[in-house]
């Protein structure tokens, strides 16, 4: 509030020094080599297609539980999404299923005989210009493996960030020093983007928020000098200082809302535990050894939405469609069976760092009496 409130009190708040702090302050976290700080993601996403010069007419590889406005900014560029489905047990596309949906596109182009050039590579017959990587529920995918399908990978860790941080809780019985050293080593080995472009949204329910906005960052210097094309883009495209001022406080706090984070999922957990012995509901799993950044608390019910929700209710908790906001959610996704119905299974908890103990009480009780 008083970074906010000081943004206002001196009458400079759209883009100016304090979106130039944001990216200094962003950058001493992810070392990329170029930023820009943008109004909203879907400005993000439209410069990163810009960049990897996508053409009109060209295919977007994208995950059906992807959010809904990725499907407005392909649009407005003329591109064609293709949709990828997932698994039951972890909601981000795979190269497996990336490469399982391309056989699929070639084989329907070859039957009906559309465009012979599509039996060849993909980026060389250039009907293919990008991979979106959603990073969905704060999971994170194998981006090293997608990567070396030779196709541009553009990232968005919005709601992963900080995923890198999410280090043991052995390091509380460790000395500070200790600690400290221990924490910096494993970010700095654990930080590695192999994508691109990455995108950190910073709306409302992205795991930084600022109000809106989001940061289009590129790691190495070749495609930096990519993004720097867009540098004298309009200041009406730019994330205003009013906002920058809070995304600023949010990266600083990062860590001490991880732990936070951190601190409430054990509680959910031990409580999802005793459900599991009367329930068949699950929970999703981290890929390999990357730890989560507790962006949410999911759950994929046995059955439907309708009566947990109603259950819920009636206990004065609020508990939501995890996949309401996404391209499957919008229902246009019929070749994709899991992430229908995952739209139709899933629920996500409370989960926030401002959630007082005595809520966090109530929702892990729920969580126990779930039917």
């Amino acid at each position: 509030m008083d970074a906010v409130l000081t943004a206002m009190v001196e009458e400079k708040i759209g883009p100016g020094d304090r979106s130039r702090l944001l990216i200094q302050t962003a950058k001493e976290q992810l070392k990329f080599d170029y930023a820009l700080a943008l109004r909203s993601p879907a400005v993000a996403l439209h410069l990163a297609l810009k960049a990897v010069n996508a053409q009109p007419g060209q295919f977007v590889v994208i995950s059906a539980l992807s959010p809904r406005y990725y499907l407005q900014v392909l649009q407005d560029l003329q591109l064609t999404p293709l949709y990828c489905d997932v698994t039951y047990d972890f909601p981000c596309l795979s190269k497996e299923n990336i490469e399982k949906t391309l056989e699929q596109k070639r084989s329907e182009n070859i039957i009906n005989n559309i465009d012979g050039s599509m039996l060849g590579s993909e980026t060389q017959s250039g009907w293919l210009c990008a991979i979106v990587l959603h990073h969905t529920l704060g999971f994170v995918p194998d981006t090293a493996a997608i990567s070396e399908l030779g196709i541009p990978v553009i990232e968005d860790i919005s709601q992963s960030y900080g995923n890198w941080l999410s280090g043991s809780k052995k390091e509380k019985a460790e000395g500070e020093d200790d600690k400290k050293e221990k924490t910096e080593s494993s970010a700095e080995n654990q930080l590695k983007f192999d994508s691109v472009f990455c995108i950190v949204g910073l709306e409302e329910r992205d795991m930084l928020t600022s109000g809106g906005g989001a940061l289009l960052f590129a790691m190495n210097r070749k495609d930096g000098l990519a993004l720097r094309n867009f540098a004298g883009i309009s200041n009406e495209y730019c994330l205003p200082d009013i906002n920058a001022a809070l995304a600023v406080v949010q990266f600083k706090d990062i860590h001490r809302n991880i732990e936070r984070r951190r601190d409430i999922a054990q509680m959910y957990n031990q409580a999802c535990m005793s459900l599991a012995t009367r329930t068949k509901h699950k929970r999703f799993l981290s890929l390999g050894n990357n730890e989560y950044c507790n962006y949410s608390f999911s759950l994929i019910l046995e059955t439907g939405l309708k009566d947990v929700i109603a259950y819920a209710k009636k206990k004065e908790i609020e508990i939501e469609n995890a996949f309401e906001n996404t391209i499957a959610g919008a229902g246009v996704t019929d070749n994709c069976p899991v992430s229908n119905s995952l739209v139709l299974r899933t629920v996500i908890f409370p989960m926030y760092p401002s959630l007082r103990s005595a809520e966090i009480e109530r929702i892990s009780r729920l969580v126990m009496t779930l039917p």
